[in-house]
Order: C-alpha cells, then structure tokens, then sequence
C-alpha cells in the first residue's frame, strides 16, 4: 500500500512538471499557402469558395464578411489565435486582411494524410467500398 502511494505522488509530481508530453491542438480551417496567394480582387464567392473552401465563421448579420478562425494551442499551453478575414462587396472580393498559420497548417495536413484522417491526392486509386453501404 505504502508504495503505490509513493508511485502515486511521483506520477503526480511528475505530470505537474511538464514532463509529460501535451499534444499541440490545431483547430479551424487548414488554409494552403499556394491557394491563400491566389486570392485576387474581383473574385466571385464561388470562386473563392472553391479555392480555399468554406469559412469558419459566416455571419449571418455581415454578409459581406467571411472568417478564417485558426487556434493553435502549443505543448506549453499558451494559445494563439490567427484570424484571415475575407471581405466582399456584392459577390466580388474587395480585400482581405489578417494571417494564418501557412507553415503549421503544411506540416499538419501532411501528418493528418499520414494517419488516413485528410482525404488522400486523387491520383492515388481508391479503395472499393463493401457491397450494401
């Protein structure tokens, strides 16, 4: 008894010290930096759309604004926050200001196709699902 206590304390003292690994928490849309360089004045919703996908946040009080919300919290907890926002007049793009995480989200989507959780290139042939799904 005395010494799964003793174990205890340790593992407590231990966790509490920063030893043990945290996992780096990504939240919010992966924006690809090629894509993101492509935005022109001008452009159409859809075409914007179709280049860097849907927004985080679209509020429906400001429509002529789309948000790009990222989140990364880091192994030590500190959060950082990164907004890209998107502002339109009419249907077409007038200007966008703010920042993303381009290398992180590189890195990220790279790592997530390894572990099967993006959807993979569409060169690569995909797998025949079951009969009846």
């Amino acid at each position: 008894m005395r010494k799964a206590l003793i174990l205890l304390l340790a593992a407590v003292f231990i966790s509490g010290c920063g030893i043990v690994y945290r996992q780096p928490v990504f939240q919010g849309t992966l924006l690809d930096k090629e894509y993101v360089d492509q935005l022109k004045v001008g452009m159409t919703r859809q075409q914007v759309f179709s280049l860097i996908g849907s927004p985080s946040v679209a509020d429906p009080f400001h429509q002529s604004r789309w948000d790009y919300v990222q989140t990364a919290r880091r192994r030590t907890g500190d959060t950082e926050i990164k907004n890209l926002t998107l502002y339109f007049e009419g249907d077409a793009l007038a200007r966008w200001e703010g920042e993303y995480f381009p290398e992180a989200d590189s890195e990220l989507a790279a790592e997530m196709r390894r572990f099967g959780n993006l959807a993979r290139d569409k060169d690569k042939p995909r797998q025949p699902r079951p009969a009846g799904n």
